[in-house]
């Protein structure tokens, strides 16, 4: 019999695999299974996913930029080597504005009720003048006027409380929007905090946890697994018209943007923007993400995840036992696998076995994998294994 050491064939990748492991979100726990994301590791865009706007209407707040295509790309996060989203502001003008970024919604392609989506951000030093955010409108926004529509802010960053106490990197806040304009007015509920650590050194993730009763917003759930929620509101209540629960229980679309200027930070002359560095700045998006538990009430609108491109072999037929697996596992089949090769659930590749029947994964943390095993003939067949 040969065991092959899981840890063995790492040796050389280890710190890079593991770490990557663990920056990939809170993953598929607490019953929630992955139903969309983007891991932005294409050579372009994936238009089946985004829409990019184009416009230079200030957003209702306004702001100074013009939201151009090409200011919206994918590449190479420089620190990290990370692939990226990346929306890139400038100081340029361009159609009547100082300023020029970059702004992608899911609108039509992409939406859900109740779940977890979260986010890997590098956020731009905002120092004074810049405003990213990661946030969701309503579904029906194109025919229900806003606020009614619904807004979850679950990220916003660069207001003018943090300009004045000098906290710009790390002061940011969550919010929701409903309801109707009166006089100017509308509801709505914000929690500014001031966190202990700054938020534009590297990627922080950002998670919103909505359901039946709340929304509940977490920083850096990934890394402080007891962390309490930066933002928390209770929806519960449905049956009062004028309370958020009317508003907030129906599929949203998911938007990135990087404003410039504006009612949230509170300066509109460009010449007071002092965040740009080279007349330059990026907000970077490693990934974003979205679970759902398969309960009543949930929805789900948009791609199919195809188990990460993988194409299973229909004429070979393999079986994962035990699974759920502990320390090791082995594979039952027609043919003997030629290789074995372990990704994790977002694709990541962590290593390859051969010649041997028995698979030691003893140095992986727990959670689910795909195992993708290879014949002589080159067929492929790709099965789920969860890791205790």
């Amino acid at each position: 019999m040969k065991t092959h050491k899981f840890n063995l064939i790492l040796i050389a990748l280890s710190s890079f695999v593991f770490s990557d492991l663990t920056a990939q979100g809170t993953g598929e726990t607490g019953g929630y299974k992955l139903v969309w994301q983007d891991l932005f590791n294409k050579e372009t865009l994936d238009t089946d996913n985004w829409n990019v706007e184009v416009n230079g209407d200030g957003g209702g707040n306004a702001e100074l930029q013009y939201y151009r295509a090409e200011n919206v790309s994918v590449g190479i996060e420089p620190v990290s080597n990370k692939s990226c989203l990346i929306l890139t502001a400038k100081k340029e003008s361009f159609g009547g504005k100082p300023a020029t970024s970059g702004r992608i919604n899911t609108s039509d392609k992409m939406r859900f009720k109740h779940g977890k989506i979260e986010a890997s951000i590098k956020l731009p030093h905002t120092a004074n003048g810049l405003w990213p955010a990661f946030w969701m409108l309503g579904a029906d926004f194109p025919t229900t006027a806003w606020p009614g529509c619904g807004e979850i802010d679950v990220l916003e960053m660069g207001e003018r409380s943090g300009i004045n106490a000098g906290t710009q990197d790390c002061y940011f806040s969550g919010a929701c929007h409903w309801g109707s304009i009166i006089s100017g007015n509308h509801p709505n509920y914000a929690i500014a905090t001031t966190n202990s650590y700054s938020l534009q050194d590297d990627f922080h993730l950002f998670t919103l946890i909505w359901d039946d009763n709340f929304v509940r917003m977490y920083l850096d759930l990934d890394k402080y697994p007891t962390v309490t929620p930066y933002y928390e509101m209770n929806i519960s209540n449905t049956a009062n018209p004028e309370l958020p629960g009317a508003f907030l229980h129906k599929p949203f679309f998911v938007i990135f943007n990087l404003a410039v200027g504006g009612n949230f930070p509170q300066i509109w002359d460009i010449n007071q923007i002092t965040a740009f560095q080279n007349n330059e700045a990026a907000m970077y998006v490693d990934f974003v993400k979205v679970y759902q538990k398969g309960t009543a009430g949930e929805e789900y609108d948009g791609p199919t995840l195809s188990s990460l491109n993988f194409q299973p072999d229909t004429q070979t037929q393999y079986t994962i036992y035990p699974n759920p697996a502990k320390g090791e596992f082995r594979i039952a089949g027609s043919k003997s696998p030629a290789s074995v090769t372990l990704f994790s659930i977002t694709g990541q590749k962590i290593g390859i076995f051969k010649n041997t029947d028995l698979y030691d994964i003893s140095g992986l943390t727990g959670g689910y994998y795909l195992v993708t095993i290879e014949t002589i003939g080159k067929a492929k067949e790709t099965l789920r294994l969860i890791k205790q």
